[in-house]
């Protein structure tokens, strides 16, 4: 980077009004000759790029296909009320997708890469624009950036950490689901501490660290954990004004003693920042670091969040959005808002969750888009009655692992707190007038189980999505054994014996949806071919289904190489009368 010219850059932007309809061109322009290029065309850009957003085109700032979208916004301007417009920009982009975004008002810039984490990996002053690494990605010679607040990060030591510490109580002969449950609840108090759910700052730390100085860890944190299960708040003592969490993670607590090792790892465990962990990522980063063999393969090991909003978005938000976009009376919103509290959602190859935690908080942020638009466009809104009605308990997941099932739970409990802080940054903008209290967490045994997916009834929901499990018609039988196909086979007797496992999935979720019900399922790319397609996409269409849309093949992220095949599904079935 030229520091001169960076530093041209910064005199010449500051001095601007900042209008974005007339000087953002200009300023962007100038931008890519700050870092290197002729200008921000002859790098390769389009300025006022169209994107076709719900049938309708809306054109973003800038796009630089494959590397950084940009939006623009004036002077002044609180870029945090504009983070669902520039998501919706990149969402749409699709083969044009870029790496990164930047939302910019002329005197910052909030950058964003969406594949890896739904907050900024940085926000960059203008003034210090030149003292930076986070923009090197816009030079000719595309520099590795560096950021500031790279959450996978953090969430690759945190949950490396905390599995260590499962891994410990294991080789004590500690029965392993007494050493899941203690884990578990561990990772929950790391994660009150940084959350601000616990009393005060250091709350847990000051515990772990008198353990460590000669008290007790079998009276202390036992006495906290059912503290954290008791409604009534402690009124005195060293727990006083410790909250109910529910959640379910509390209902059984075994007192262990740690011991020294042990009580290192969680010291160390605390200082990482558990308010900065992605819930998307963390369960399949803790069960890959519990094989001591593979802990030299950080990264790469989970989904994208990208990858699982091809299937959140047109299975979820994109029939919601058109709806509420479509809405011209306040009634009619409201409408709305009551269907969207009894929606439901099932991810019947759940994991540890990836899926439901994603869906739950882009669910939560479409409630927050339909408040907007009542308030905005309907002044007779009463701010003192919007208040969420969108619930932990309104999401379904079903999973042979029972370690992802409660890692499942706690994933779904952390998305409620950080929708709870979207939510009450939303009331802080003035626009409403409750605040959401994050505790207690939702008790979701009845809702989470570990359970055969193919071998019980489904929870009657609205949508399905997920990933379920690969494995091809030749393996099936070593991997499983006959008697367990032949229970399949006994479930399912009309597929055909050659069909791949994940097709069981797509034929029992249409079977099972409603009339307007959608699926949107991750499965091998095979699933467009002979048998598989017979029992399957086949079935579908000639059992009153339409495929809404698909994917051939693409690459999957994660540490499986593979390709996979994406399918969104409704059911349209003929009602008697109708």
């Amino acid at each position: 980077m030229d520091d001169d010219k960076i530093s041209n850059f910064i005199d010449f932007a500051s001095n601007l009004r900042g209008s974005e309809k007339s000087e953002a061109q200009i300023f962007l322009d100038r931008l890519f000759q700050a870092f290197g290029h002729e200008g921000a065309i002859e790098a390769g850009a389009t300025l006022e790029q169209p994107i076709v957003i719900d049938t309708r085109t809306k054109f973003c700032d800038l796009m630089w296909p494959g590397k950084v979208l940009i939006e623009m916004k004036k002077r002044g301007e609180r870029l945090e009320r504009h983070f669902a417009q520039a998501k919706r920009y990149w969402d749409n982009a699709y083969g044009e997708r870029t790496k990164y975004v930047i939302l910019c008002n002329f005197d910052e810039f909030w950058v964003y890469n969406w594949n890896l984490q739904r907050e900024p990996l940085e926000k960059v002053s203008l003034a210090r624009l030149n003292e930076t690494l986070a923009l090197t990605f816009l030079t000719p010679s595309e520099t590795e950036p560096i950021f500031g607040n790279n959450l996978v990060e953090v969430t690759e030591k945190a949950a490396r950490n905390i599995a260590q510490l499962f891994l410990s109580l294991k080789e004590r002969e500690i029965e392993p689901e007494i050493a899941q449950r203690f884990t578990l609840q561990c990772l929950v108090a790391l994660f009150a501490e940084d959350s601000n759910l616990f009393p005060d700052k250091g709350f847990f730390y000051k515990i772990i660290e008198d353990c460590k100085n000669g008290d007790s860890s079998y009276d202390l944190f036992t006495s906290l954990f059912k503290q954290m299960n008791l409604e009534e708040p402690a009124e005195a003592g060293r727990f006083k004004g410790v909250k109910y969490f529910n959640g379910g993670i509390f209902s059984k607590i075994d007192p262990i003693e740690l011991n020294g090792d042990e009580l290192g790892l969680l010291s160390e465990a605390s200082t990482h920042d558990w308010s900065k962990v992605q819930p998307s990522i963390f369960g399949n980063i803790f069960e890959d670091s519990l094989d001591p063999k593979d802990r030299h393969r950080w990264g790469a090991h989970f989904t994208y969040e990208s990858d699982i909003i091809r299937i959140v978005e047109p299975t979820i938000l994109i029939p919601w959005r058109e709806k509420i976009n479509s809405a011209n009376t306040l009634g009619e919103l409201e409408s709305i808002w009551a269907e969207l509290s009894e929606f439901k959602v099932l991810d019947p190859a759940c994991g540890s969750g990836n899926f439901l935690y994603i869906a739950f908080r882009e669910l939560k942020n479409l409630e927050l888009e339909l408040f907007s638009k009542m308030l905005d466009k309907f002044p007779s809104t009463k701010p003192e009655k919007l208040r969420s009605n969108i619930s932990a308990t309104q999401f379904y997941g079903i999973d042979t692992n029972k370690l992802g099932v409660e890692l499942v739970k706690i994933t779904l409990s952390m998305a409620k707190k950080f929708a709870s802080d979207d939510f009450n940054n939303f009331t802080g903008q003035g626009r409403l007038t409750e605040l959401e209290e994050p505790l207690p967490f939702d008790n979701l045994d009845e809702n989470i189980m570990a359970e055969d997916a193919l071998l019980i009834d489904w929870p009657e929901v609205d949508a399905i999505i997920g990933n379920p499990p690969y494995q091809s018609k030749n393996k099936m039988q070593k991997e499983f054994g006959r008697a367990y196909l032949n229970k399949i086979r006994e479930k399912f007797p009309e597929m055909p014996g050659r069909a791949d496992y994940c097709v069981y999935w797509f034929r029992k979720a249409h079977d099972m949806l409603p009339d307007g019900g959608r699926a949107g399922l991750v499965g091998t790319n095979t699933i467009r071919q002979t048998d598989s397609r017979k029992g399957g996409l086949d079935y579908i269409v000639s059992n009153d289904g339409t495929i809404i849309e698909a994917v051939s093949t693409m690459p999957w992220s994660g540490k499986a190489v593979v390709y996979v095949s994406i399918v969104n599904s409704v059911v349209r079935k003929v009602i008697s009368g109708s």
